[in-house]
């Protein structure tokens, strides 16, 4: 197995490059799905965030994403006792669904790469960068933010140089679609036979 760490910003492409890549053969495990898994109805994820933060389930006692975010992405410290709850189950859940891949090359789909000191073994690690701009203008336009919204997620991470210190390879994401399938596909192939 050759395990690919794909990390970015936030509507940096992350998401784009990862579907191309499955289709083209690589098992992808991703850190935002896990995420979600780590706090799905009934686990002891959902129990322990709703223990720490009032006010974060729903009628239906499922996670109201919105009023959590509302609350971790104002709030550093919040944002911290969240991280301390969900990576470890994050961590135990990518080592499962990582060890259980089939294919030669696996991508793990990781925004908080850096941040989150993933210490996986990577053989090859990799980010998709945009400017800030173009990342606010693609989180008003796909997710409905605001420019203040959508500049709080973007500062709530690390800087593209320090995911660039971290990575192998940088792509970039502020050109065509099609530029970023192309030089995506290339580097696939590349991935392909280093695996081998």
């Amino acid at each position: 197995m050759f395990l690919v760490g794909l990390t970015g910003g936030i509507a940096a492409g992350k998401s784009t490059v990862a579907s191309l890549w499955e289709s083209l053969g690589a098992s992808i495990v991703d850190a935002d799905v896990l995420a979600r898994e780590a706090v799905a109805p009934g686990s002891a994820g959902l129990a322990a965030v709703a223990e720490t933060f009032d006010g974060v389930l729903t009628a239906d006692d499922d996670l109201d994403r919105k009023a959590l975010a509302a609350r971790v992405f104002e709030d550093p410290a919040a944002r911290t006792k969240l991280e301390s709850i969900v990576h470890p189950i994050v961590r135990k859940l990518s080592g499962k669904y990582i060890s259980e891949a089939k294919t030669p090359v696996v991508v793990y789909v990781v925004p908080l790469l850096v941040e989150a000191d993933v210490d996986l073994p990577f053989d090859y690690v990799v980010t998709v960068e945009a400017p800030e701009p173009e990342q606010v203008k693609r989180l008003v336009a796909t997710r409905g933010m605001t420019e203040a919204e959508a500049l709080a997620r973007i500062k709530s991470q690390t800087s593209a140089g320090h995911r660039a210190n971290r990575a192998d390879v940088i792509l970039n994401s502020n050109q065509d679609k099609e530029l970023l399938m192309r030089d995506a596909r290339l580097l696939f192939e590349r991935l392909q036979e280093m695996a081998k």
